[in-house]
């Protein structure tokens, strides 16, 4: 895959309305035309702290193609079992550790995420580092 991975906190500030981050969300993707991917974790995390017409709108938008939503395996549990057990310091949610799954998948580094300091501590195929887009400037 090309393109980026999605984490909660770019969908949360694309989605929420008044949030400080909307608008370098929004001209990011204005001026990005890249595939976006993520797991659907990060869908039922996002929607945790978006009002119910966000909800319905970042569902909208990925109906419409604005993000691919991959569904993990049971076998893909195996690998975010091995994330959770490598990063036990870290103390990892499952959304992310799904993300960690998707990198190894299909192998893209690129990350839009709030979250740089944890995916930067993370590794993926061959110990590389998670590529943090810059996005918030």
């Amino acid at each position: 895959m090309t393109g980026a991975l999605v984490d909660t906190g770019f969908l949360i500030a694309l989605f929420r309305r008044g949030d400080k981050l909307r608008s370098a969300a929004r001209a990011y993707l204005r001026e990005h035309a890249h595939a976006l991917a993520t797991v659907t974790p990060i869908i039922g995390e996002t929607c945790v702290f978006l009002d119910t017409r966000a909800k319905a709108d970042l569902l909208e938008w990925t109906i419409r193609g604005g993000l691919s939503v991959v569904d993990i395996p049971a076998d893909g549990f195996v690998a975010i079992r091995t994330t959770f057990l490598k990063y036990a310091d870290r103390d990892l949610d499952f959304a992310d550790a799904a993300l960690v799954w998707l990198a190894m998948t299909s192998g893209c580094r690129r990350i839009l995420t709030v979250d740089a300091r944890d995916f930067q501590a993370l590794r993926v195929k061959g110990n590389k580092p998670f590529e943090i887009v810059s996005w918030m400037d």
